[in-house]
């Protein structure tokens, strides 16, 4: 799908003290993301399920935090790392979370909208406050991190979603690692990559029996196509330029265009039985948080 869009300069992180941990300083993002996250707390409810299971997943190495309990002296002393053992009924009730960073994601139509990228991380990070309140173990897809249930998971994880290369440029479908069976995982994105592209990764996925959620994310205006008259449209994503003479007469051609593509993630989401969510940016996120958390609290479809 052509984009039609102009870049939005990302404002740099600044940092703020935390009055509940006065030796942390986090992004205005994150405190944002707790702010949202406070709103519709009341009345959720964790999915944590007792028990610890004994089927074992994986090797990995310790982590500062990890109890020393954990710790599998003999695949540490094969070499010069500490390893902690991960059981299979931990790692399958966690939660991995993804958002698009391809170029595409910069774009806002106006100023005083949130470009898509901020909104998305917005709501990533919300979710994973959520989660980590509800006692979840989450982690960030792409990255070397365990899922963890700390506080601290969720300063990490800003980081990383300002920090990381891969969440700064990619190529807007979620990379394919192996994650155990009854997992869940969170796609947040405009998914202009190739259909196909997204619905094979989607399909690896499940196939391992992972559970998740695709959250569509769009600017207004890429909905409605609101422009008139001789409009030059850029592409974020090496796709050129366009000069269009009277942009109002690709409307409605646009606007069936748009809706394909929501109904082809839709479709997606179904054909492997995940959930499918959408959410415009010049709408509140806390309906869209409330819906997403709700679907991954729902009902275990096991």
């Amino acid at each position: 799908m052509a984009l039609i869009a102009t870049s939005a300069p990302g404002s740099a992180a600044q940092s703020r003290q935390r009055a509940e941990q006065l030796a942390s300083v986090l992004p205005p993002l994150l405190v944002d993301a707790e702010r949202v996250a406070a709103t519709i707390v009341q009345g959720v409810h964790g999915r944590r399920r007792v028990g610890q299971g004994e089927a074992f997943w994986q090797f990995r190495r310790y982590q500062p935090g990890d109890p020393t309990s954990r710790i599998d002296w003999r695949q540490s002393a094969r070499s010069q790392a500490v390893f902690v053992r991960e059981n299979e009924w931990e790692a399958a009730q966690s939660v991995w979370l993804w958002r698009d960073g391809s170029a595409s994601m910069n774009y806002r139509s106006g100023r005083e909208l949130p470009d898509k990228r901020h909104r998305a991380d917005l709501l990533l990070l919300a979710t994973a406050s959520l989660l980590l309140r509800g006692g979840e173990r989450i982690a960030l897809l792409g990255t070397a991190a365990a899922p963890a249930s700390s506080r601290a998971t969720l300063s990490r994880i800003a980081a990383e979603l300002d920090g990381g290369a891969q969440f700064q440029a990619g190529s807007g479908v979620p990379p394919s690692v192996p994650l155990p069976r009854y997992a869940r995982l969170v796609l947040i994105g405009d998914f202009f990559a190739p259909p196909e592209a997204l619905h094979a990764a989607v399909s690896r996925y499940a196939a391992q029996g992972v559970e998740g959620h695709i959250l569509l994310l769009l600017d207004p205006a890429e909905l409605t196509l609101p422009f008139a008259g001789r409009i030059r449209f850029e592409g974020l994503e090496d796709e050129g330029s366009l000069i269009v003479r009277r942009t109002e007469t690709l409307r409605a051609a646009y606007i069936d265009r748009v809706e394909a593509h929501r109904a082809g993630l839709a479709d997606i989401a179904r054909s492997v039985g995940w959930s499918f969510g959408q959410h415009r940016t010049d709408l509140s996120p806390q309906a869209a948080l409330l819906a997403l958390y709700t679907a991954l609290s729902g009902p275990d479809r096991r």
